[in-house]
């Protein structure tokens, strides 16, 4: 197979410890394939260059969110973002069905940024939750979570707990921020022969290498896509058991998920035959999962509408589903612009600029998607961030 690495020489060199880790991963990840008979799955591959403990890319250690990172996620950009979803939660979590007992859960918490702005907002609002859980199972990002909660929002530390596995009858608000793209997810192949899966062989070096697909779920799935002709795109069968086991450990709530992706409709599109796939290194993209595994992220869209299915399956309702622009100006971006203060000029324009970013069509609004389901609630309205430019009908 060509060289990746010499494809993407015009990509930041990485250090020598960093090449290290990734030259241990692909000694690990190829052992993986001889141990499997010379092939594995792509959601395999992906789930070792992503989480193997250590050497993955989120369990290795090194930054990965901001500016010093490999992506800016919403959280870093403003805290008007977290202030936004903070008006959904408190909705949530003033449903009588709680009976003001309602904790918040938020997957995947990143730097924890993302749960400083909310716990502030939810504080200004006197409507903090009997606990903030955050399931992370990176032992480095619960350190540099717990670092940054302890600086930000010091007097509410206490209420913050980690956890590494979904809780048994959770009551209150689960949010996961950018979470569904990072699963594994299987890559699959129409071709004249038909449906087939794409894995990941060793020769001198990872390449692809199709074969029929074995697992009858995926099988059911690519039977029923909307494609013709040569098509390669992904199924993400983990990000849709992922949602139902939300479902199952949601008693009584609702879940917020925001990422970016399409409908089915869109995102089968006849133009995008080559798939979602892209990788993310040092504020530069690129489409090759072989080239320095452990040290790039790994991510695809998201099938809204399959994730959707899969809500709906597990005895959720769906609440919303909309384009990130549209939720944040109805769950009061405007009015927490408002609250900046305008005679601090440069601090002023600053937000500004930033809720641009996060709203305007041709930056996050439209690609980043806003999805709500709940269970065991009567909710008299809308939530926050729902009442107008739902696309539920899209799904």
């Amino acid at each position: 197979m060509p060289n990746p690495q010499a494809h993407n020489s015009q990509l930041p060199e990485p250090g020598p410890d960093a090449r290290a880790v990734s030259d241990a991963l692909v000694n690990l990840i190829r052992a993986e394939i001889e141990r499997a008979g010379g092939w594995i799955s792509f959601s395999d591959y992906m789930r070792l260059a992503l989480y193997a403990p250590g050497l993955g890319y989120y369990s290795a250690g090194a930054a990965k969110f901001g500016t010093a990172g490999d992506f800016v996620t919403a959280p870093e950009i403003s805290p008007l973002f977290g202030a936004c979803i903070a008006a959904t939660a408190a909705d949530v979590l003033a449903a009588p069905e709680l009976g003001g007992q309602g904790a918040i859960l938020e997957i995947g918490a990143g730097t924890g940024r993302l749960a400083a702005q909310i716990l502030k907002s939810l504080a200004e609002k006197n409507a903090l939750p009997r606990r903030y859980c955050i399931l992370e199972l990176s032992a480095d990002l619960q350190q540099r979570q717990r670092e940054l909660l302890a600086q930000e929002v010091p007097d509410l530390l206490d209420r913050v707990a980690w956890l590494t596995a979904l809780p048994q009858d959770f009551r209150g608000f689960i949010v996961g921020n950018e979470v569904l793209d990072a699963m594994p997810c299987a890559l699959v192949h129409y071709c004249e022969s038909g449906w087939l899966e794409r894995g990941v062989v060793w020769r001198d070096g990872f390449a692809w290498e199709d074969r029929p697909i074995r697992d009858m779920n995926l099988m059911m799935q690519a039977l029923v896509l909307p494609v013709a002709g040569n098509y390669l795109t992904e199924i993400q069968l983990e990000a849709q058991g992922f949602v139902k086991s939300l479902a199952g450990s949601l008693s009584c709530g609702a879940i917020l998920l925001l990422d970016y992706g399409f409908p089915a409709a869109e995102y089968y599109h006849p133009q995008r035959h080559m798939g979602t796939l892209m990788c993310h290194y040092r504020h530069h993209s690129h489409t090759e999962p072989f080239w320095l595994p452990g040290l790039c992220d790994i991510t695809t869209h998201v099938d809204f509408s399959a994730i959707w299915r899969a809500g709906a399956d597990a005895g959720l309702a769906l609440e919303g589903y909309l384009t990130q622009g549209a939720y944040l100006v109805n769950a009061g971006l405007m009015d927490e612009l408002n609250r900046l203060d305008a005679a601090d000029m440069k601090a002023y324009l600053a937000g500004v600029s930033a809720a641009q970013k996060l709203v305007n069509p041709t930056e996050m609004g439209e690609l980043f998607k806003v999805m709500a389901f709940s269970k065991g609630l009567e909710l008299p309205d809308l939530l926050a961030g729902f009442q107008t430019g739902d696309d539920s009908g899209r799904l």
